[in-house]
């Protein structure tokens, strides 16, 4: 298991490819980001995600729906 903040394997998104990817606004990327629910990092003005955050926060908000039965 690899340390907290190593990143030395890591592939960044720019915050509009995590839009792409998520088929989101930006703007829901950059709450995401400021709310804490998606880590990201700062390089100057703009922000990098790294793709396995992405791909743990699409899999931690799956919901299970319930099938109907007759």
């Amino acid at each position: 298991m690899t340390a907290m903040g190593d990143f030395s394997s890591s592939r960044f998104l720019t915050v509009a490819e995590v839009a792409e990817v998520m088929r989101v606004s930006k703007m829901t990327v950059y709450r995401l980001v400021h709310a804490g629910e998606m880590p990201a990092v700062r390089f100057g003005r703009s922000y990098r995600v790294p793709e396995a955050a992405v791909e743990q926060y699409l899999r931690s908000s799956v919901v299970e729906g319930r099938s109907e039965t007759a």
